[in-house]
């Protein structure tokens, strides 16, 4: 027969103490003496007690230490991507440090209900797949901070992600260049494909349209505009979803000469694909991407991309929630020149 669930309060009654006698001697050593702490500690492994509830524990203190970052896809995914990874390694590096834990939580999730009760706050790691954690996020009274997204009245921890585009494109366009944008997650279709006439699936939040309000207004300056046949949606930042968007671009009539990659993975997948067909790059295609990863500086030929320095960015942001910042911080990048792209 299974022994009866023990409570402080039973524990208590049993080795004829107080309850703040049984609390004191897990939480607070301090207060007891280490031959009673040792006792009762003792007495209650035996009881099968191993201490006072910690969730009941973290509601009493309002605190419980755990801060949940929110990605924005699932785990699986972005685990595996190298600019998600690097953020996770600095985050983990700056929670560490301030003696707090961190939550990794799915953006495909349906609900925050699960944790909501048992974290100091949110970081929310791009805009989650699931748009409805957006609104959740916008209404829960606990600590938000945003990166690589933006929601109202919220604090984040951003690049200029407009800007930087605008820079690293405006290096290699000029008023004779033929262009394909290969972008990412810009509408709501869970296949690659042409933009064409749907409609862009746009909000504040949304780093990859503020990436092609760059691109288009460096097109803008050499006088050209962009067809929506030649911007591609790329559902997730994939080698399998990126050459497929990159062959169809390749196959357009005129074929593009500048392919704007909208991260480096896709990047890199496009290289290849450039390779494989007989092209040579840059003398044939361009290739322009945005991150900064380390495998884009081995490649050959390497690879002209935004760099930004992702653990930094997750370090940046563990102190700006700590700290309690309340506003838009924009971090420093670099446009780095490679040889996938013609010097001018």
């Amino acid at each position: 027969m299974a022994k009866p669930t023990q409570t402080l309060k039973t524990v208590a009654q049993q080795l004829g103490v107080s309850t703040a006698t049984i609390s004191n001697a897990f939480s607070r050593p301090d207060q007891l003496s280490a031959q009673l702490r040792e006792k009762i500690l003792s007495a209650c492994a035996e009881l099968g007690y191993q201490g006072p509830n910690k969730a009941a524990q973290s509601l009493r203190k309002g605190s419980s230490g755990i801060i949940a970052v929110i990605l924005s896809d699932s785990l699986e995914y972005m685990v595996s991507d190298p600019v998600a990874s690097q953020f996770i390694r600095g985050v983990a590096n700056a929670l560490e440090q301030h003696k707090r834990h961190l939550l990794l939580f799915s953006g495909s999730a349906p609900s925050l209900d699960a944790i909501v009760d048992f974290v100091d706050g949110f970081i929310c790691y791009g805009a989650p797949r699931n748009t409805d954690l957006i609104s959740q996020l916008e209404k829960t009274r606990k600590r938000v901070l945003t990166v690589d997204c933006d929601l109202t009245d919220r604090p984040s921890v951003n690049i200029d992600n407009e800007q930087a585009a605008y820079e690293v494109a405006r290096q290699v366009l000029s008023n004779n260049s033929s262009v394909a944008v290969l972008g990412l997650r810009l509408i709501d279709a869970e296949d690659t494909r042409p933009v064409g006439d749907s409609p862009l699936w746009d909000n504040q939040s949304s780093i990859a349209h503020r990436r092609l309000d760059g691109y288009q207004r460096a097109l803008s300056e050499v006088g050209q505009t962009l067809a929506p046949e030649r911007i591609w949606h790329i559902p997730a930042s994939n080698q399998q979803q990126a050459a497929l968007a990159a062959r169809a671009a390749l196959a357009l009539n005129p074929r593009p000469d500048t392919l704007l990659c909208m991260s480096d993975l896709i990047a890199l997948s496009a290289m290849r694909e450039v390779l494989q067909a007989g092209l040579r790059i840059p003398e044939d295609v361009q290739v322009v991407g945005f991150d900064g990863i380390e495998e884009g500086q081995r490649y050959h030929p390497t690879l002209s991309t935004v760099w930004q320095h992702s653990d930094q960015k997750g370090i940046a942001a563990v102190e700006a929630f700590i700290r309690g910042e309340d506003g838009r911080i924009l971090l420093p990048y670099e446009v780095r020149a490679g040889e996938s792209c013609r010097s001018r």
